[in-house]
């Protein structure tokens, strides 16, 4: 089906996936005692089937065609989502919600780095800048958290935020226009990796049953619809602009915890974090050139 979408639509739509995963942490959060690959087997499991629907209607009915499209570059992107989601659920778990989420916000600079190395592609000063004064908030970030104990969590969310840079430069690499159909190879890949390493492990599959369902939910309402709609929206958006709408998710996240868990953080924590969000907000707002015309989708 071919609509026009406007621009004020996108940016609705971006903003609506941004507070969807916004609540991912407080959701993390009410699983209790569950593992990392526990959580993201069951998630993963909830995510599959969902974004395997919406390929399909996108595609016209012929879902496995378009996922073949994705080749070898949404295979290799799809491993770095393996990492990137489990480093994620980890990072929730080791540390507080908004130290994981500062540190997820990361991201876009470390995509910039990357595709400076592997794709040769060239990097503007005012990023290089950001990159800089990014870095000086994760040392504040990290430096607290080992000295708390919440080093080994402060590292699993880089590594993440890492994880999701190398799934855009795979994509980017194999001139991928649609990210769907490698999002939903690496939701697959996460099912058979979490489930071979908790059997591995000679851990049990077994949850309460409100903890399966939460972790589903996760994945099916939190995580596929918000990237499904996230995919719409930021094909109307520029990628500065994305960046900078997308800080509401790293905004809310400490916020829902806070007021439903009663969940704070540290100063160095939030001083950390604002360092990297100005210099995260900088790089996307010296980006902003031109807004693109909607195209349809």
């Amino acid at each position: 089906m071919e609509r026009e979408i406007s621009y004020r639509t996108g940016v609705g739509l971006v903003l609506f996936a941004a507070v969807l995963w916004s609540l991912m942490g407080l959701a993390i959060r009410m699983l209790g005692d569950a593992g990392t690959w526990q959580v993201l087997f069951y998630r993963s499991l909830g995510m599959a089937p969902v974004l395997f629907l919406t390929v399909t209607i996108r595609s016209g009915g012929h879902p496995i065609a378009r996922i073949r499209t994705a080749g070898l570059p949404g295979v290799i992107g799809g491993t770095g989502l393996v990492f990137a989601f489990a480093g994620a659920i980890y990072a929730i778990q080791a540390t507080t919600v908004a130290n994981a989420v500062f540190l997820f916000a990361a991201a876009p600079l470390f995509t910039a780095i990357m595709a400076w190395l592997v794709l040769k592609e060239p990097v503007r000063r005012a990023t290089w800048g950001a990159i800089a004064l990014a870095g000086i908030g994760m040392f504040v970030m990290v430096r607290e958290g080992l000295a708390i104990g919440a080093g080994w969590g402060n590292l699993a969310a880089i590594a993440s935020a890492a994880g999701f840079s190398a799934f855009t430069i795979a994509l980017r690499w194999g001139r991928v226009a649609n990210m769907l159909p490698s999002v939903l190879i690496g939701g697959v890949l996460s099912v058979i990796v979490a489930g071979a390493v908790i059997a591995a492990r000679g851990e049990s599959f077994a949850l309460p049953p409100r903890s399966i369902a939460i972790a589903m939910l996760m994945g099916a309402a939190l995580l596929a619809l918000g990237l499904s709609i996230y995919t719409v929206g930021s094909r109307v958006v520029g990628a500065a602009e994305l960046g900078l709408l997308a800080m509401v998710e790293v905004m809310l996240a400490p916020v829902w915890v806070w007021l439903i868990l009663a969940e704070s953080a540290s100063t160095g924590t939030f001083v950390g974090g604002a360092i990297l969000l100005a210099a995260i907000a900088f790089n996307a707002a010296t980006g902003m050139r031109h807004r693109p015309p909607a195209i349809t989708t």
